[in-house]
């Protein structure tokens, strides 16, 4: 194991750049390779793109990483048995110089020791779907309360209970920023029942409030939906027929923890056909672009 004050001391200090953080279990766990590792790729790409720098998240032979390199992304993608790393995995991969991809909650916990204040990826976890019987709730949740990195997404996951999710970021008192919209984007559909109390036109008004916030000392994080590219937008009726069929499986299969949601996003591939790969891809890189607007935005206020 490293020596962990050393390596402490080799994260570098980003709040004078525009930087973006990227997690990396879109890497292990969220798409096939080589799908994961051009989408990561694209990702970095649309940061750049709006001015801002990208910092790909993860922890490689116990050493925290901030900023993977080309080849490391590459060498993580076709890694098959690197460990999801949430905020409590951490100084276990770390002790045993394991190799994780980190998860929301993970990444954001990193990014905050870089002082990273953007954050961008696909969806967050949230509760489940059968929260009375499991109590599965997503430890992505509670990190928005503790630490102060803005997360650019395109809404709770789809096989999520919304509802809950929401009910939950109120407790918590965590601002839920709609990105040019006022209903609830839901991962693979653009819109939704679901009202945001508050929203905003574009990156300056969500920096605006990051960096009031910040200003403020309120110590928390904001969850920015921005909906996916009409594009790729698919029907929410259609999709969660579909999301009822790998939740049957998943209880079939005795699916739970960690596994669910890698192993419901693989069985949504199937189930659609390759259509649900083709819309996760799309609202990532556009989640890194928006991430990086705002970015940069909050980097010309400090200025």
């Amino acid at each position: 194991m490293m020596n962990i004050e050393q390596m402490l001391k080799n994260i570098p200090d980003l709040s004078d750049k525009p930087a973006v953080c990227l997690e990396t279990t879109v890497l292990t766990h969220g798409m096939p390779y080589p799908d994961n590792v051009k989408c990561a790729l694209a990702c970095e790409e649309a940061v750049r793109e709006e001015g801002a720098i990208p910092y790909t998240i993860g922890i490689l032979n116990g050493e925290i990483k901030i900023g993977l390199t080309k080849e490391e992304i590459e060498e993580l993608g076709k890694n098959t048995t690197a460990i999801k790393v949430s905020r409590k995995d951490i100084p276990y991969c770390i002790a045993n110089s394991l190799t994780g991809s980190t998860t929301v909650a993970g990444t954001m916990f990193l990014a905050n020791l870089a002082k990273i204040k953007i954050f961008a990826t696909g969806g967050i976890g949230g509760v489940h779907r059968g929260f009375n019987e499991t109590m599965d709730v997503s430890s992505d949740l509670t990190e928005f309360s503790k630490t102060p990195v803005s997360v650019v997404c395109a809404g709770p996951k789809a096989i999520l209970d919304i509802p809950r999710t929401l009910e939950y970021l109120e407790t918590q008192g965590v601002p839920v920023i709609g990105y040019q919209t006022k209903k609830m984007p839901l991962f693979y559909t653009r819109t939704s029942e679901y009202d945001l109390d508050i929203s905003a036109d574009d990156a300056l008004q969500v920096a605006e409030m990051i960096h009031v916030s910040d200003v403020l000392g309120l110590k928390h994080g904001s969850l920015i939906v921005n909906p996916i590219p009409e594009d790729y937008s698919l029907d929410y009726s259609w999709m969660d027929e579909r999301i009822q069929k790998a939740l049957k499986m998943m209880e079939k299969d005795n699916i739970t923890g960690k596994k669910v949601t890698p192993y419901l996003l693989d069985k949504l591939v199937a189930l659609t056909e390759g259509q649900s790969l083709k819309s996760n891809v799309a609202l990532i890189v556009n989640n890194a672009k928006v991430a990086g607007k705002i970015a940069y935005q909050l980097h010309s206020i400090k200025k």
